[in-house]
């Protein structure tokens, strides 16, 4: 279960997206259903009844339990079996759903991808999300890609003269010359990294890795505060959902500003065609495609990838 996406944080869905109804959605190959119990917080079960098998996600919600479609049962936000219908004497404490860790926080739902088990921790979760001085653009699309790919490419520096020459590359794109010279500085952070980018000598870039799937792009601090952060969420096999969290701290009541969120999702837009045409579809091992200097922090992840996820079944550290 959560093939090579063990016993991890990662958002799901934007809380937005979670009302009165369950809501179907897919993360790391399983079938999952969110709902909110009757204090309204968000939950999440493997979307499947251990009566029949059953979408739970086709049910409904009452006080605060999800009830399977096809015989009543109900289930607490813990999985729990709270009713069994035309079985008073049903040992209730056997018949549970399973459920996973779930927290709400930045704008966002995050499950944890361990059934049954208690998080160790709560995620990470950026400062500029629990700012109450500033605007978050939330938006989810799906893309054609395995998520290892799509996170190496929100970690790639290198790339933005030529897929984003005309946005947010275009300063680089005027400065790259043939004797131009990219250098990294990685530095361990409690929940990932940070990466110092310096061309020809000057500091260009920060930008942050938030294990496993998460990256912080910091656009602007002084004066127009713009950050950009991206989620890389496996659902089916080789199919990402990019969740984007664009903050800004201007224009909080000018509607004309809106149009910044619109072109942070232009600059998103911009990669997928590149990713999806990746080949093989997933990350291979460091050692199988050539790399350089410049690669530094997409080879920092692809390490930690196939040193505590890929095939272990290990829990992420």
């Amino acid at each position: 279960m959560f093939q090579d996406f063990q016993a991890c944080w990662t958002p799901i869905l934007p809380s937005t997206a979670l009302k009165a109804a369950p809501v179907a959605s897919q993360l790391a190959g399983e079938k999952v259903v969110l709902f909110r119990d009757a204090q309204g917080v968000a939950r999440a079960l493997i979307d499947r009844c251990p009566h029949r098998g059953v979408e739970l996600s086709i049910g409904s919600v009452k006080d605060g339990q999800l009830i399977c479609p096809f015989h009543g049962w109900r289930f607490k936000g813990d999985g729990a079996c709270a009713h069994v219908p035309y079985n008073p004497e049903a040992k209730l404490e056997r018949l549970g759903a399973t459920a996973l860790p779930s927290h709400e926080a930045g704008g966002l739902i995050w499950v944890y991808t361990a059934p049954g088990a208690e998080a160790p921790e709560l995620p990470h979760i950026p400062e500029a999300l629990s700012r109450d001085d500033v605007s978050v653009f939330i938006h989810h699309e799906e893309w054609a890609c395995h998520w290892t790919r799509a996170m190496e490419n929100m970690l790639d520096y290198p790339h933005l003269p030529f897929v984003h020459g005309g946005t947010i590359g275009r300063d680089l794109k005027k400065q790259l010359t043939d004797r131009s010279q990219m250098e990294q500085r990685i530095e361990p952070l409690p929940h990932g990294f940070v990466s110092h980018t310096t061309i020809d000598g000057q500091p260009d870039a920060r930008l942050d890795w938030m294990r496993p799937n998460g990256m912080t792009l910091y656009i602007s601090d002084e004066g127009f505060f713009l950050r950009m952060h991206v989620w890389c969420v496996p659902t089916s096999p080789n199919h990402t959902r990019m969740v984007l969290a664009a903050v800004r701290g201007f224009g909080l009541y000018n509607p004309f500003f809106m149009l910044t969120d619109r072109f942070n999702l232009r600059i998103l837009r911009e990669d997928k065609a590149v990713v999806e045409s990746s080949f093989p579809v997933e990350v291979p091992h460091p050692s199988e495609e050539p790399s350089v200097a410049s690669d530094k922090t997409t080879l920092r992840f692809r390490q930690w990838y196939y040193s505590h996820l890929k095939g272990e079944g290990r829990a992420a550290s």
